[in-house]
């Protein structure tokens, strides 16, 4: 697994190549963090948090990204898979700040639909 700093790195080479409107109101920006973070809803501690969109609280609306997530899920993969998967997730966290924006929630009833598919794949 690439270092944290590494990530941090490619992280910020994957932001700067993004559109600049697509900042517009980040004013947190995107954080990378060092936590690995599960999903509650997941059995097992098997669900995965690789980023999340943040918005309403005093830090304003910014983007974590989840290092030891990362790690977990993509630590044997090369550098370039995981940033293949570090720009999937950031495109995947914009949406969600673009919609907040908008004040749409397809994204957001999207994911909820793929936690349902996958809570309904668990039952015996």
């Amino acid at each position: 697994m690439i270092s944290i700093d590494e990530m941090n790195v490619m992280l910020d080479e994957i932001a700067a190549s993004f559109p600049q409107e697509l900042f517009k109101d980040l004013n947190g920006g995107i954080l990378l963090l060092p936590e690995t973070k599960i999903d509650p809803a997941g059995r097992g501690n098997d669900l995965y948090i690789l980023g999340q969109y943040c918005h309403g609280g005093n830090m304003g609306r910014y983007i974590s990204i989840y290092y030891g997530s990362f790690e977990q899920i993509y630590g044997h993969r090369s550098p370039k898979k995981i940033q293949e998967e570090l720009i999937k997730t950031l495109k995947h966290e914009f949406t969600h700040h673009l919609e907040s924006l908008a004040g749409e929630k397809d994204l957001e009833i999207e994911d909820a639909e793929y936690l349902r598919k996958y809570l309904s794949k668990l039952k015996p």
